[in-house]
C-alpha cells in the first residue's frame, strides 16, 4: 500500500516528554486523515510517542526500522471532533 507523506517531523534531537509534545503539535497543525512522518530514536521515544499518539485517538499505520538506528513511525490524523 502506497502511502502519501503529508509531513515530515523529525525528534531525533529532542527527549521525552518533548517527542511526544512535538508530535503532537505536528498532528494539530494537519487536516483530517493527513499522514504524519515521524523520525524517532530507539528506546524511550519508540516505546512512548505511537502509545501517546494512540491514546491521543490517531492512527499508527506504520514504525519503519531505519538503517540508522532510528525508526521512522507513520501517523494518519484523526479528528474526533
Amino acid at each position: 500500500m502506497d502511502i502519501k507523506i503529508d509531513e515530515n517531523l523529525d525528534i531525533t534531537d529532542v527527549v521525552c516528554p518533548v517527542t511526544f509534545v512535538k508530535t503532537k503539535v505536528a498532528l494539530d497543525e494537519l487536516d483530517d486523515g493527513q499522514i504524519l512522518a515521524v523520525r524517532l530514536n530507539d528506546g524511550e521515544p519508540v516505546q512512548n510517542v505511537p502509545r501517546s499518539v494512540k491514546e491521543e485517538g490517531h492512527q499508527i499505520l506504520k514504525l519503519l526500522h531505519n538503517d540508522d538506528g532510528t525508526y521512522t513511525l507513520l501517523v494518519k490524523k484523526v479528528d474526533d471532533e
